[in-house]
């Protein structure tokens, strides 16, 4: 096919589909924990991440992962100093990364042009160190959501039972707030800081409306992902579409059927319930 001739759609799928499965598999447990605001607050703080980047003249996608690791242990730090309103500490990072990364543009007023392919993705940008950057990342987040299955499956669903289990709740939020931060910084390349946190959360809304379990929502979720980002990569290239706004937008026509499917479901089942 044409469009894998060139290395740069080549090097955008590799990272789009690690993407596309990375940010589904955490955007589940985000969802389930009832915090999709943090995904929000933390790519703001990439704002700023890529904005030092770009002013230091290094990789925007390590500086954004520093940033964003950064903002992820703040907000756990001020979240226990806040215990009665824990949701104040999403809002205060989420003002502090932008308003770095506005600074900083300013600072670097050349920066714009470049700094636009970080807003909403751009698939000419990524070049072979991305690729390795992104997959090494995403690589350290599978594996630990696999060595850590159990214990993020327990807290997501009762953080007071896995105490008294004896499970070190504190800990593992921190370290699951953290691969949440690195899975946003590596997948701005491709969906863009102002929609990768959608990409963590539509697939999973589609999931939950279809799927009977955990399992079968993280199976759903990440199929819906890899659909969404493949669409997106593709209608990039041949009609010359912003990649994340076409990622976007097929999730939500995903999360559209879905609801659209499960309402008709739930229609069926009232019907035979009534005619038996």
């Amino acid at each position: 096919m044409e469009i894998f001739h060139y290395e740069f759609m080549r090097n955008a799928f590799i990272t789009g589909m690690l993407v596309g499965v990375v940010c589904p598999v955490v955007g589940l447990f985000v969802t389930l924990k009832r915090l999709s605001l943090i995904a929000d607050s933390l790519s703001h703080v990439c704002l700023s991440g890529v904005a030092a980047g770009l002013l230091l003249g290094t990789q925007p996608v390590l500086t954004a992962s520093i940033f964003s690791l950064s903002g992820a242990f703040l907000i756990e730090a001020i979240r226990m100093r806040y215990k009665t309103y824990p949701e104040l500490a999403i809002a205060i990072i989420l003002s502090t990364g932008a308003a770095g990364g506005a600074i900083m543009l300013g600072l670097g007023k050349g920066l714009n042009a470049n700094f636009m392919s970080y807003l909403f993705g751009s698939i000419v940008t990524v070049n072979g160190s991305d690729v390795l950057i992104i997959s090494g990342a995403v690589a350290v987040i599978l594996v630990l959501v696999k060595l850590f299955f159990k214990e993020l499956f327990t807290i997501t669903f009762d953080e007071e039972a896995a105490a008294v289990a004896g499970l070190p709740v504190k800990y593992i939020s921190v370290g699951f707030t953290a691969m949440t931060a690195l899975t946003i910084a590596v997948s701005i390349k491709i969906v863009g800081i102002l929609l990768v946190s959608s990409l963590m959360i539509l697939p999973v809304a589609a999931a939950l409306k279809l799927a009977g379990s955990f399992r079968g929502a993280l199976f759903l979720s990440v199929a819906a992902g890899e659909l969404a980002v493949v669409s997106g990569l593709f209608a990039s290239f041949y009609f010359n579409l912003a990649p994340g706004g076409v990622v976007i937008m097929t999730a939500v026509v995903i999360l559209a059927l879905s609801m659209l499917y499960g309402a008709l479901r739930a229609s069926s089942s009232t019907g035979q319930t009534i005619s038996s």
